[in-house]
């Protein structure tokens, strides 16, 4: 059955911009496991719990965060954003209003902390709220991936992770003007205020048709025939070619077929190959129906698609055994795990660095010191993800150079912040280290899924972003434990510590910057290697790129020289 083809709207329109302020709001209700070291002291105190458990009840969101990507990306590849937003709400909402029960319930009379069941039931509410948290910024992400054109979409993709970064500073605002002290409060708000924009962002949130020169046609879930794939890349007179209206995505999610045009001159031929389509969405039906080439075509290396003049599509196991990917895996492991484990335990620090300063410890003031450093973390975290999506799409579009160069810079923040940090003994100028590492941070998180976008392709993005994202599990855990390990065995009240000693949020460990310095040498080092990976993975890029385009130039000579003799009588 025929239908009309609806025409796109502009880059500039009413349904993108409503896309792209709605993707930032759900993705600034997102990032609240940045603000846990606002309250981690005080939970701990109210609970008996040490520095060691309160890292694993970090690293529980953090694995909330990570170990669900693959998962989500897998689902609003196939399915669109809603499913996500949905599970957000539930998450965001049960998890805060879980860990808010547990702090208000404090411990019963008699008991110096909470018991081993209690710790399981906390590490599974945070959990929820890093699985829901990440569920909304995977959606956002995606929906405004496919809604702008790439001479845009790391600046735009950039603007919505930078709401993810800030957020942390506004709702930690929040509850320093209307709360303050109130920690019963501060998590309620963190109840409410990150699951209700979830329910906006159910009617709000979702991607919009590119327009045609951007080289993407969209289809319906719903055309089961292959050929429908295949007519896609004719003429504009097909009938099978369906531009949804701008609700596309429910019911029906689409297909992004990414259209090759023959250069000019060349249509008959076009160097000997038919039109190549890459699915931005694809459906499971075409993988089994489709003829040999469009199966060849749906796995393309970086390398390959350069020399075609189309788009990378790299996923399952053939992202697996990339060494591409692992070298990103290893370099976003490195990073993000040091950033990880700085973000979990400023509040440690900064309580330790008060303490070592004041024979007088004022609780007040020290819980003072506690929200700058989160707020100076969340505020450069937010323009660190401006600026690196700003920085990258200028050197791109302006000098031709890969994105992959600026992995270099990024790299480089995270050391000179764990310097900075392994140098400063007073609590007035920890903020330094923690500006500078929410810079770092921030970047990293905004570079790389443009990046792993880059190398691997449009069609499985949010889908290899999310394997991708399983990496800061791994230096993050490690960095985390070893830092709550270093704390405890400087803790000179851990082994007579009793229920008066646990009222407050007072820190045991007294020794200032000797409490944890040993861990920042750890990272510091840590981060200087991944500096090293990361001007490996740029010359790499671009010797690839190099040599991609040497390939093409050559193709098109012979098939110009080709044409040429079939003209000669």
């Amino acid at each position: 059955m025929e239908s009309s083809s609806p025409i796109p709207p502009p880059l500039v329109s009413v349904p993108r911009i409503t896309t792209l302020i709605a993707s930032l709001i759900v993705a600034l209700s997102s990032g609240t496991n940045y603000v846990y070291s606002a309250y981690s002291p005080q939970l701990g105190a109210r609970l008996g719990i040490s520095h060691t458990q309160l890292n694993i009840v970090a690293l529980a969101g953090n694995v909330g965060v990570y170990s669900s990507g693959p998962i989500w990306g897998k689902i609003v590849d196939s399915r669109g954003p809603r499913i996500l937003l949905a599970c957000a709400f539930v998450f965001l909402l049960g998890g805060y209003s879980g860990i808010r029960y547990l702090y208000d319930a404090g411990l019963l009379d008699g008991i110096v902390s909470l018991s081993t069941i209690g710790v399981g039931i906390l590490v599974m509410f945070s959990f929820m709220t890093g699985a829901g948290g990440n569920a909304g910024l995977v959606s956002s992400v995606n929906a405004t991936a496919k809604t702008f054109p790439d001479k845009a979409r790391a600046s735009t993709t950039g603007l919505v992770i930078s709401g993810f970064g800030l957020s942390a500073f506004f709702f930690s605002s929040i509850s320093h003007i209307l709360f303050a002290g109130n920690t019963s409060a501060f998590l309620l708000i963190l109840a409410l205020g990150t699951s209700c924009p979830m329910i906006m962002g159910y009617f709000l949130v979702r991607p919009i048709p590119l327009p045609e020169q951007e080289g993407y046609d969209i289809v319906e879930d719903g055309d089961e025939d292959p050929d429908a794939i295949t007519s896609a890349l004719a003429p504009p007179n097909t009938s099978h070619t369906h531009l949804l209206d701008h609700d596309f995505i429910e019911p029906h999610h689409p297909h992004y077929i990414h259209r090759v045009e023959p250069q000019e001159n060349d249509e008959e031929e076009s160097y000997g190959r038919p039109f190549q389509e890459v699915e931005l969405s694809p459906a499971r039906h075409v993988e089994n129906n489709a003829g040999p080439e469009l199966s060849r075509v749906r796995s393309l290396s970086r390398g390959a698609a350069i020399v075609l003049d189309t788009t990378p599509n790299v996923h399952g196991r053939k992202l697996w055994f990339s060494g591409d990917f692992w070298l990103l895996f290893s370099i976003l492991s490195i990073l993000s795990g040091t950033g990880l484990m700085y973000i979990n335990n400023v509040g440690s620090m900064s309580q330790a660095l008060y303490a070592y300063k004041n024979a007088k410890y004022d609780e007040v003031e020290a819980s003072g010191w506690q929200a700058t450093q989160v707020s100076a973390i969340s505020l450069m975290n937010f323009c660190g993800r401006i600026f690196i999506g700003l920085v990258s799409d200028f050197a791109k579009n302006r000098y031709d150079m890969p994105r992959s160069y600026s992995l270099v810079l990024v790299a480089s923040f995270f050391f000179v912040s764990q310097v900075v940090a392994a140098t400063e003994d007073h609590i007035e100028n920890l903020w330094v280290a923690s500006a500078l590492l929410g810079l770092a941070h921030g970047s990293v998180f905004s570079l790389f899924p443009t990046v792993c976008l880059e190398w691997f392709g449009m069609p499985h993005f949010s889908e290899n972003w999310g394997y991708l994202s399983l990496s800061p599990m791994a230096a993050g855990n490690f960095f985390s434990l070893v830092f709550g390990k270093n704390l405890d065995s400087h803790d000179s009240n851990l082994e007579k510590s009793t229920l008066v000693a646990r009222i407050t949020s007072k820190p045991q460990c007294l020794q200032g910057l000797k409490c944890y310095v040993d861990t920042i040498y750890i990272t510091a080092g840590a981060t200087f290697l991944s500096i090293l990976l990361s001007i490996w993975a740029g010359y790499r890029d671009r010797q690839k790129i190099a040599a991609s385009r040497w390939k093409r130039n050559v193709r098109r000579s012979s098939g110009g020289w080709e044409r040429d003799e079939e003209r000669d009588p």
